[in-house]
């Protein structure tokens, strides 16, 4: 048979477009992480056994939130948030343990109301030491300890334009103090290069250094927003990325979220290494095929390209103290023991720090009050 010219170019045409769609598919099979191997980071990480609440609110009209872990010196620290019916202050506790902590004091209060963050101050810990088994030192850059932070001027819970803060300070970050903070958001949902899927509100942010420079920058910042100018359902909040050489000016990265299951929420990434594996504990809350929130988590190689774990939640609600939601992650490994930290919510809204463990270390008596 005899081709003519108008039949060849068919063929060259169709050939082409097999050979883009053969690459395409072997560059996402390269970038996945395969099942054994999240198994193996599953079987690492999974923490089966529940200790208990280790941090309560002193009383009903406080909520606790949101825990952050470091080392200092033979202590560890814990950053976390306190919701009183106004807003969010950040505070410190610290523990010889793991297990029984101690208030120290605030780090973020309340501001004036010039403030565009006067009554939300979410803090969660910047530039932590990000190795599986390391030293989980908070780190410095130019002299100085950071935080991001969820920032906003309205009263109520989690009310109002919420953006995202930064704030420093080169005194000891185990000591509770006040913390100097950048007089302008660096991010939020109405700035010009907002992307389709956060254009309504922007929540919790998690930083890491990443000395390697993977992405050809040394701070990488993954953030959960909220919003949707594509499809009808405004309310999914999803997992994206934006980048900065100095912690102070920042870009958004990529136009897509890298993780995003397009319903209820997928949230509060904290990014740890696992030998050559990225991990990003995450919860995801509200899916048509899980009820509450529950935390889970995804590998990458690269930092963008990140495959979604299949099996079982690694913390899901199962106790009284957590009965209604079980959710955002701090997960810890000391002396060959996880340490998974959470926020623990139970049915009449009492909201706490919850710890579950991969070795049966016992049950804490830790209760809420009036419970």
């Amino acid at each position: 048979m005899q081709l003519n010219n108008s039949t060849l170019k068919k063929l060259a045409s169709s050939f082409s477009l097999m050979l883009f769609a053969l690459l395409v598919h072997a560059q996402s099979d390269k970038n996945k992480v395969p099942p054994a191997q999240m198994e193996k980071i599953y079987q690492e990480v999974k923490t089966p056994y529940k200790y208990g609440l280790v941090m309560a609110p002193e009383d009903d009209s406080k909520m606790l939130d949101s825990p952050s872990v470091f080392r200092k010196g033979s202590i560890w620290y814990m950053t976390y948030i306190v919701f009183d019916g106004t807003g969010y202050e950040t505070w410190l506790a610290q523990s010889k343990n793991l297990l029984d902590w101690q208030i120290k004091g605030k780090l973020m209060s309340f501001t004036t109301n010039t403030d565009w963050d006067c009554t939300q101050k979410a803090g969660y810990i910047s530039l932590l030491d990000s190795e599986w088994e390391g030293n989980y030192e908070w780190e410095q850059f130019q002299g100085k300890y950071w935080m991001s932070y969820l920032g906003g001027s309205d009263k109520g819970y989690e009310a109002g334009l919420l953006s995202v803060g930064i704030a420093h300070t080169d005194k000891n970050p185990a000591k509770a103090h006040e913390w100097l903070r950048l007089s302008k958001p660096v991010l939020m949902s109405t700035d010009k290069d907002v992307r389709w899927w956060e254009n309504s509100t922007i929540y919790k942010s998690s930083i890491i250094w990443d000395k390697s420079n993977t992405l050809g920058y040394p701070f990488i910042m993954y953030y959960n927003a909220k919003g949707d100018s594509i499809n009808p359902n405004p309310d999914v909040e999803r997992i994206g990325m934006a980048v900065s050489d100095d912690m102070i000016h920042w870009k958004r990265y990529l136009k897509d979220p890298v993780l995003n299951h397009h319903e209820g929420i997928t949230g509060d990434a904290v990014i740890r290494k696992i030998d050559n594996l990225w991990v990003m504990f995450y919860f995801g809350a509200f899916w048509k095929n899980q009820k509450g929130a529950f935390n889970r988590f995804a590998c990458s190689y690269d930092l963008v390209n990140w495959t979604d774990w299949a099996g079982e939640n690694l913390i899901q609600s199962s106790e009284d103290y957590d009965s209604q939601y079980a959710h955002k992650s701090f997960v810890v490994k000391w002396d060959g023991i996880v340490y998974h930290f959470y926020c623990a919510v139970n049915q009449k809204n009492q909201r706490g720090i919850a710890v579950a463990t991969s070795k049966n270390i016992g049950k804490s008596k830790l209760t809420y009050t009036n419970q």
